[in-house]
């Protein structure tokens, strides 16, 4: 539903409510009407599938998130700007297990847009250090590394920024592979 459409039934309840509440002498349907009128001013704000998308994944339900999610079609029409980066952080979230190249931009627009809770951002940062480690990318991923651990002040990512940290003390394979027939080469020669 476009975002202005909730505006207008909030409009209309309120106006409602003062009706019943002035005209009609029907003060307590009149204050009732005029609670209501609450919930769409709310829904602008805070979305209400990217409130079931969060709410299925404190369930651990990717799949139901997507779900969730995929009925935000057209975003800068259905959501609030503040909004935009939860809805890219989100999907970030969801399409991880089955699509982690694409996770990538995403967590990249979620940070350009803005998140508000510091843990998102340190989640976000965390994801794009994964990205980076995982294109060979040490430095970016470093410094992504060390923006996350500063933003996770609670403490709740320590384990993950410390395996991640551990992976970048490995050396890569591909510098430490030796091609097996180059031993062999003075045989032939």
């Amino acid at each position: 539903m476009n975002k202005y459409i909730k505006i207008v039934i909030a409009a209309l309840l309120i106006l409602t409510g003062v009706y019943m509440m002035f005209f009609t002498r029907d003060l307590g349907w009149g204050i009732v009407v005029f609670l209501l009128a609450a919930f769409p001013i709310l829904l602008f704000f805070k979305n209400e599938y990217i409130l079931l998308a969060f709410w299925q994944l404190r369930k651990q339900n990717m799949e139901k998130a997507a779900e969730w999610l995929t009925k935000i079609t057209n975003y800068p029409s259905q959501l609030h700007k503040s909004q935009y980066g939860y809805f890219h952080y989100l999907l970030g979230l969801t399409q991880a297990q089955e699509h982690p190249t694409k996770v990538e931009p995403l967590m990249k627009k979620a940070l350009e847009y803005g998140l508000n809770m510091k843990h998102d951002r340190a989640m976000a940062t965390l994801n794009l250090a994964a990205a980076a480690i995982s294109k060979g990318r040490k430095q970016e991923g470093q410094k992504l590394l060390e923006e996350a651990k500063r933003l996770d002040s609670a403490g709740m990512m320590t384990d993950q920024i410390k395996m991640m940290k551990d992976q970048l003390k490995m050396p890569s394979m591909q510098k430490h592979m030796h091609n097996p027939n180059m031993r062999q080469r003075g045989k032939f020669f």
